[in-house]
């Protein structure tokens, strides 16, 4: 499925395109349209933590959100070996509005909740 970006993605700017690829049930990757080499391995926040946050209303605007909205959120996860030292971005999830086709990455300021660079295996059950 793909989506246009409706702000920039911080430090790919030039990415106005993306497409989204099911890995599994947990996982997806995220394909540039314009740039084969830029992809990011993002993360369903969800399924290994409580995770919730406000989406402001300039971005509720940008991708048209209403309450009958379709939203997929994740995160962006910078893999490691092992894959239990990969980190994971919770303070800027991306929102994609299937309904639209649209994506924005978004900020939660303020947090003292969630980290720019988590380790996933805190979040892994032992």
């Amino acid at each position: 499925m793909k989506f246009n970006m409706s702000t920039p993605l911080l430090g790919f700017e030039d990415v106005k395109q993306v497409e989204l690829q099911k890995i599994d049930e947990v996982f997806m990757k995220m394909q540039s349209c314009e740039d084969d080499n830029i992809s990011f391995t993002l993360l369903n926040p969800y399924a290994v933590r409580e995770y919730d946050f406000e989406v402001p209303e300039k971005i509720k605007e940008e991708l048209e959100i209403t309450t009958e909205s379709n939203l997929l959120i994740f995160n962006i996860v910078l893999i490691q070996t092992p894959i239990e030292n990969s980190i994971v971005n919770f303070i800027a999830p991306l929102v994609f509005n299937t309904d639209t086709k649209k994506v924005a990455q978004i900020i939660i300021s303020n947090s003292k909740e969630y980290g720019v660079a988590e380790k996933i295996s805190s979040f892994l059950k032992k």
